[in-house]
């Protein structure tokens, strides 16, 4: 096995690096540390592998504080050293905190340290005391008023939903959902034929998010609603299925981390809608979880809860399931890409029309409810000769039809 975000090799005991190692794996998720192998993932053993494991052990007892949970087995002449991602965060190395890059370990930045710091102290960015004490919730109020039928904003209700206490006051929460604040928040852009070409451009900051997701609805239908007459009757047709924007939005706003100085990017074109978020995946979670909807973790739960009681989301991480159902007879499905920073999801254009030529149109039909096909199988059941079911194939993938998944004997063929 190649090295990886959780596993090392040292070769030796010699060198104090794994000491950072140990750092990043207490502060951001369990990992191991094989000794007695090489970089090439060679076993070289270690020759008193007993005395190696006692020396190891006062080493992190003396260099790293907290010291984390740890264990240490002896396996083939090799030392394999567990550690365990730990409560009392950060766990620092000379007073400094590390991370794993892939299959290297770096020193954290100073807003990572700061959210380990949080993270220590069983506290989330939301949760901090607001800087700006003096918040109105004018906003708040009226979609309170509309979706619960309360009165009015008071401070009792304001604690139940965790925006305010006596001892410290408004938190960041707070602050995200009043009038008027200092985040910023989503920068709205819709291009022409090319980037180069911007048609219409909104920057919503410094407001509530509740109104920078209504400002940002009415700009999604100013673009992507049209009225259709059939008979008597008025439709509104969707470009784009209003339910899986409005999801898209309010998860990025309730995921998001706030404290990037950077907005929510929502690029509209003629074909697509990219809306791009600050912050990658929360800690724990996979990208196949997050993908499949497996695991909740909300990384503003303040917020979330308050979106849940106005019913703008689901409150058990149902999020891209149901931007997924709004497409279940859309041909080209939503896109989602996780990245170490952000994290992006795609909304295709519904077309009643895909310019699909015959052969194309076959595959379609042929794939269609199926889970996943091989190219043999594919041919058979066309009845299409290799170089054309090839073609064909790859005309599909190029238009984002199909996906392709595998290599060799193993190579799948699937609708998105």
């Amino acid at each position: 096995m190649r090295e990886s975000r959780t596993l090392e090799y040292k070769e030796n005991l010699s060198s104090n690096t794994f000491l950072k190692t140990i750092s990043a794996y207490a502060n951001y998720g369990e990992g191991k540390i094989i000794f007695g192998i090489n970089d090439q993932g060679n076993i070289i053993g270690i020759t008193d592998p007993v005395n190696g494991c006692l020396n190891l052990e006062n080493k992190i007892n003396d260099s790293l504080s907290p010291v984390p949970e740890f264990r240490l087995e002896i396996q083939e002449n090799t030392i394999v050293l567990t550690v365990y991602e730990g409560r009392y965060k950060p766990y620092l190395y000379k007073g400094k905190a590390y991370k794993r890059n892939d299959s290297s370990t770096v020193e954290v930045d100073r807003l990572e340290y700061n959210r380990l710091i949080l993270e220590g102290c069983n506290q989330t960015f939301e949760e901090i005391t607001s800087f700006n004490q003096q918040l109105t919730f004018a906003k708040l109020e009226t979609e309170f008023i509309r979706v619960m039928g309360i009165e009015k904003i008071n401070k009792d209700i304001l604690k139940t939903l965790e925006l305010y206490s006596d001892q410290s006051g408004f938190n960041n929460a707070a602050a995200l959902l009043a009038d008027d604040n200092q985040f910023t928040g989503i920068d709205i852009i819709r291009f022409g034929d090319t980037i180069d070409e911007i048609m219409d451009r909104e920057s919503l900051e410094n407001i509530s998010i509740l109104s920078q997701l209504e400002k940002t609805l009415q700009m999604f239908r100013k673009y992507y609603q049209y009225e259709k007459i059939e008979g008597a009757e008025r439709k509104c047709i969707d470009k784009i299925p209003e339910k899986a924007f409005r999801e898209a939005i309010a998860n990025a706003l309730i995921h998001r981390m706030w404290d990037i100085p950077a907005s929510i990017k929502v690029s509209m074109y003629a074909d697509r809608i990219e809306i791009s978020s600050p912050g990658g995946l929360p800690a724990g979670i996979s990208e196949e979880e997050y993908l499949n909807g497996q695991i909740s973790i909300l990384r503003n739960p303040i917020i979330g809860n308050v979106f849940f009681r106005l019913k703008y989301i689901e409150k058990f991480g149902t999020g891209i399931m149901r931007i997924n159902h709004a497409y279940r007879n859309a041909l080209i499905k939503p896109l989602y890409q996780c990245f170490s920073n952000s994290i992006k999801v795609i909304l295709p254009v519904i077309r009643e029309n895909y310019d699909l030529n015959e052969a194309e149109q076959i595959l379609v039909n042929i794939l269609k409810g199926k889970e996943k096909m091989s190219r043999s199988e594919i041919e058979k059941a066309a009845e299409m000769e290799k170089s054309k079911a090839v073609r064909t194939l790859n005309s599909l993938i190029e238009k984002k039809i199909l996906k392709k998944t595998g290599a060799g004997r193993g190579v799948r063929y699937t609708l998105k």
